[in-house]
């Protein structure tokens, strides 16, 4: 009977599914995980770069003839709830879908900020908080409103009310 201390059966060993007491075996097999490891790494960093020039952001050119003091000025635009960000955020409204009750108002938006494929888009009634309104005047003339789509619904970041005539 040999002495199981000395024959090394106090090391610890990892797990695998073919145990040995070859340590040279335990290091060709960790080795090999590493490279498994490195190779799909590598691989994942090769579907990035080629699906990344896919990504890019196109100017379709929807914004060549637009006033400059304009894009500042709807650039510079800020509600109680902080800066609107610019026109291409925002929606402009038709006077049927927002309406004014005393001293409130409401906006009629998508329910999701995405369209689900072969499905119409559910219209909501969203009310306006105070906050969210824009308090100089509208030099666009349109009603506009900046809605933040999150997992609780939609919500108002900014509103500008228009003429409604």
């Amino acid at each position: 009977m040999s002495n199981w201390i000395d024959s090394g059966g106090d090391e610890p060993c990892l797990y695998s599914a073919r145990p040995t007491n070859c340590k040279s075996e335990r290091r060709r097999s960790s080795s090999a995980t590493r490279w498994r490891s490195v190779t799909r790494l590598a691989g994942a960093l090769v579907l990035v770069a080629l699906a990344a020039p896919f990504g890019h952001a196109r100017d379709r050119g929807q914004f060549v003839n637009t006033n400059a003091d304009l894009k500042a000025w709807f650039d510079g635009l800020r509600s109680g709830k902080g800066p609107c960000c610019s026109d291409a955020d925002g929606s402009a409204l038709a006077d049927t879908d927002w309406d004014s009750k005393d001293g409130h108002y409401r906006v009629r938006l998508p329910r999701y900020g995405s369209r689900l494929e072969g499905q119409p888009q559910e219209l909501v009634w969203v009310d306006v908080p105070e906050e969210a309104l824009i308090s100089e005047p509208n030099r666009v003339g349109r009603t506009m409103v900046w809605p933040i789509y999150g997992y609780m619904g939609v919500s108002i970041r900014c509103f500008m009310p228009g003429s409604m005539t």
